[in-house]
């Protein structure tokens, strides 16, 4: 049974993340303080629970083990070894999640908890004037360049003994499905909720926190994300970020059409997607709002949806229309190409048809005919 959890209060429409002990329900200070950091260091609400989840896991993990956090710095290059290779063998048997019956975690997971883990002892390190390191650590030096021919030295610490990746690519959904879904919607805020997710690629957190007033390029029909920290939702932007992105005219008409159905509800607060019914009627939805409807259609179609999946049909949608990777990447707000690689679903089939199209326009470049 797991003996820490994470624990969460809203105060003054911020949301704090803590870590406390199931039995006595006192705040574990030290996991505690550095998901605070977190959240000064401007990282979405739904970046620091991942983060506090990461993080209970591992205290757990210990706390099975019989050692506590002071005695991992203390052990040899072997046992630090050891201890965290253990974690991640830990991890992917998916004993973190108390349920036995739970799917288990990929191994891209796993590793992201244990790089968490690392980050945690990073900054519990630099608490005091020892400043501590791991010994399994190893400093790893990139020399990157950026577009003007600059370059720039950066610096991270590698584990050798992470799990082998997969290469596991996220769920997408169909256009063909997206279009079943419009149609079981019970009303046009719930068609343009899934039509801006669409077609804006933005992250659910940063479309909640649209502003029908300020971050709506009416004549040009643009959103735009702003990053605030006074959202009554919660909702955040990621990685403070500022972006826009552009929507089509019919979703446009939709946009429009929605605004003056609810605009009593609306023009009394400052939000463009609101609960339209029930005791929070005019409120700014949250994104627990948006699951329960998924959920709901879902229930209606047999089709599972979630905003996730939609910013990766986003992605998807752009790469077939032949929009440039770098492009795609701008536009999802990714800090790393790497990342919106994972969002793109090349088929083998895929490989095999530009393959051909190639070889077909490019039979000669190597004039094997004159070799024959």
């Amino acid at each position: 049974m797991a003996r820490y959890i994470v624990d969460s209060q809203i105060d003054n429409h911020e949301k704090y993340y803590f870590i406390r002990e199931q039995e006595s329900q006192d705040i574990v200070l030290l996991p505690s303080k550095y998901l605070m950091h977190k959240k000064r260091s401007k990282l979405s609400p739904n970046t620091i629970r991942r983060s506090a989840g990461a993080i209970s896991y591992y205290l757990n993990y210990i706390d099975e083990t019989g050692i506590q956090l002071d005695d991992v710095w203390e052990m040899p290059y072997d046992k630090q070894q050891e201890h965290f290779t253990d974690y991640l063998i830990w991890l992917q048997a998916g004993l973190h999640s108390g349920d036995s019956y739970k799917k288990k975690p990929y191994n891209e997971t796993c590793n992201a908890y244990l790089k968490e883990v690392f980050r945690f002892y990073r900054f519990s390190g630099q608490q005091d004037e020892s400043t501590k390191q791991l010994k399994v650590l190893s400093d790893m030096r990139i020399i990157v360049h950026n577009s003007v021919g600059v370059k720039r030295t950066l610096y991270r610490n590698t584990f050798h003994g992470y799990l082998q990746e997969k290469g596991h690519i996220g769920k997408t959904i169909e256009q063909d499905k997206i279009v079943i879904l419009l149609k079981a919607c019970a009303n046009c805020r719930d068609q343009i909720l899934l039509l801006l997710l669409a077609e804006t690629g933005f992250r659910i957190g940063e479309l909640l926190g649209v502003r029908y007033a300020t971050d709506i390029d009416y004549e040009r029909h643009l959103l735009y994300v702003n990053f605030r920290e006074d959202n009554e939702n919660g909702a955040r932007a990621k990685n403070a970020e500022y972006r826009k992105a552009k929507i089509s005219d019919a979703t446009f008409e939709i946009l429009q059409f929605y605004i003056e159905e609810y605009k009593d509800l609306i023009f009394q607060q400052e939000y463009l997607i609101i609960n339209i019914s029930g005791d929070y009627a005019g409120k700014p939805m949250q994104d627990s709002g948006v699951y329960a409807l998924m959920e709901r259609l879902q229930k209606k179609t047999g089709i599972k949806v979630t905003p996730h999946m939609l910013r990766h049909y986003f992605a998807n949608a752009r790469r077939k229309a032949g929009w440039k990777l770098e492009l795609i990447s701008q536009a999802l707000g990714h800090r790393n190409i790497e990342t919106t690689m994972r969002y793109l679903n090349i088929s083998d089939q895929e490989l095999m048809d530009v393959s051909d199209e190639f070889y077909r326009k490019h039979q000669s470049i190597y004039e094997i005919d004159k070799l024959l």
